[in-house]
């Protein structure tokens, strides 16, 4: 079927949107240069379709719609999915962003440069870091699945799955997928898991260095052969990716703590893979936000963000990583409209040593809170489940009178002269933080966005480094929310932070 694709070209899919030009495809699904529209103007995208038999339809439609409900500044967005046909052949399809260029086209011209390397690894792990948090895996790291669009790196989001789920029925194995989920390693269904993509990640980034793929042993067991020319952190960081042993390898933390040069945590227990994982139903979207998810902390976010910016332009500069050539075709990515440039939050003071201490035995108690939960999949393996059983979390809190958290540290958003000087009146952007009880900010998120993505990632970027001092209840320190209201004028920028919970 890969000979009829662009024969499609000029098709037009469910009477709204046109098949432009094929940008590629294998066997069973393809892409397509396509526009869609953004209020009334037409905007380019990238659409993706598959045959698929009629009883697996809804599987990943189901995908697609849990996929779309993330949001990440470094992830595709996907924007419209559904099904239809052309000439009587069954589609499903998914209307996502579109990317200029993807670091597979690159590699065949030139490696990264160790720079170069490190701001692709932070905003992959930076990905990573958030999918796994959700609950997500992405299953399908490698170079062709890291874009450019506009100014900036990310991710496919089309082939996400949740942490857990068995695999498809096995095809062809390629470098990139992990040894345990080979075809006959293990005789019964193999489940997706964050260290699936912690070996795919390894492979990625020996190749981006040096060209080539690292060498697999052919000996049972033995792990593949890095080269010793690598220079650190990235030896270190690719020799801990690649263990065979999936429970060995390192966690994104810890890969992202080796990359700033920080001693990366211990594991603190392996949790065996799930082999009795029930498939998906269709997404449903949630009526309320659950009240808070037991994520890791993102300490390390911020540090490797800034990293990324300062080499952002030396990726995409001059003869651009991602930029090699002017007439290379579009690759699944989006063309929404990019913000000015890349908005970079105020450098705070580094974080004493002892938090780190804090930090991990906050994250031992929380890991072994969720070990109690009654859910089907282990709570490192699929956090999503552990979500829905903390919507009442004031209730869990011990008895005792409540004191309310107060503001330690501000982080004001930094915003260049012209961009402050195209506002007209107030942007407003609302951004929902929860805190631990040491009183860092676990994970943050829109809750309100305003006309303009510049000032929301902004905004975003600078939350996540505010620090609190931790709401109590009954002499105990407590998770809390809060909600930080960001109001951008010509003049200045004011954040009116209130606590929601407790």
């Amino acid at each position: 079927m890969s000979n009829t694709w662009k024969q499609w070209e000029g098709e037009i899919l469910g009477g709204k949107f046109q098949l432009l030009r094929f940008l590629g495809g294998a066997e069973h699904c393809a892409v397509f240069l396509t526009e869609r529209r953004e209020g009334e103007r037409p905007v380019k995208a990238a659409i993706k379709l598959i045959s698929v038999a009629p009883e697996n339809a809804e599987l990943q439609l189901s995908r697609w719609q849990q996929a779309a409900e993330l949001s990440h500044p470094h992830l595709i967005p996907l924007y419209e999915m559904g099904r239809s046909e052309i000439r009587g052949v069954p589609l499903v399809y998914v209307v996502m962003e579109c990317a200029e260029e993807n670091l597979a086209q690159v590699l065949p011209d030139r490696a990264l440069t160790p720079d170069e390397a490190r701001a692709m690894l932070a905003c992959v792990l930076d990905v990573l870091a958030y999918l796994h948090r959700k609950g997500f895996v992405h299953g399908h790291i490698k170079p062709a699945n890291i874009m450019a669009s506009g100014d900036e790196l990310k991710v496919s989001s089309d082939g996400l799955r949740r942490a857990g789920e068995s695999l498809d029925s096995p095809g062809y194995q390629t470098a990139y997928d992990p040894p345990e989920n080979a075809r006959g390693v293990i005789p019964v269904p193999q489940a997706m898991s964050p260290a699936g993509d912690v070996w795919s990640l390894g492979v990625t980034l020996v190749e981006t260095l040096t060209q080539n793929l690292p060498v697999v042993r052919t000996e049972e067991q033995q792990d593949p052969l890095v080269p010793q020319s690598l220079p650190e952190p990235f030896l270190d960081i690719a020799r801990h990716c690649l263990l065979r042993r999936a429970e060995g390898r390192w966690s994104v933390p810890q890969i992202a703590a080796r990359l700033e040069g920080r001693a990366p945590m211990p594991q603190i227990e392996n949790i065996p893979i799930p082999i009795n994982v029930q498939t998906p139903l269709p997404a449903q979207r949630p009526i309320a936000r659950p009240s808070r998810t037991p994520a890791k902390h993102r300490s390390y976010a911020m540090p490797a963000a800034i990293g990324f910016v300062l080499v952002l332009a030396a990726i995409l500069a001059g003869p651009k990583v991602l930029r090699h050539r002017t007439d290379v075709a579009q690759v699944p990515a989006s063309t929404g409209e990019p913000p000015l440039v890349p908005a970079t939050p105020k450098q705070v003071a580094p974080t004493p040593p002892e938090s780190s201490t804090k930090e991990y035995s906050s994250s031992i108690a929380e890991e072994e809170r969720s070990s109690k939960a009654p859910v089907p999949v282990p709570a490192l393996i699929h956090p999503g489940t552990m979500h829905e059983e903390e919507t009442n979390t004031v209730a869990r809190v011990p008895a005792g009178s409540v004191i309310h958290g107060e503001v330690a540290q501000r982080v004001m958003p930094e915003v260049l002269p012209s961009a402050r000087n195209s506002i007209r009146g107030t942007v407003r952007v609302n951004v929902k933080v929860n805190v631990d009880r040491s009183g860092n900010v676990e994970d943050a998120e829109l809750e309100s966005s305003g006309p303009s993505k510049y000032f929301a990632r902004a905004a975003l970027e600078a939350a996540q480094a505010w620090k609190f001092k931790p709401a109590t209840v009954g002499g105990h320190g407590v998770l809390s929310s809060w909600m930080l209201r960001f109001e951008f004028t010509s003049d200045q920028t004011t954040v009116v932070p209130t606590q929601e919970m407790p």
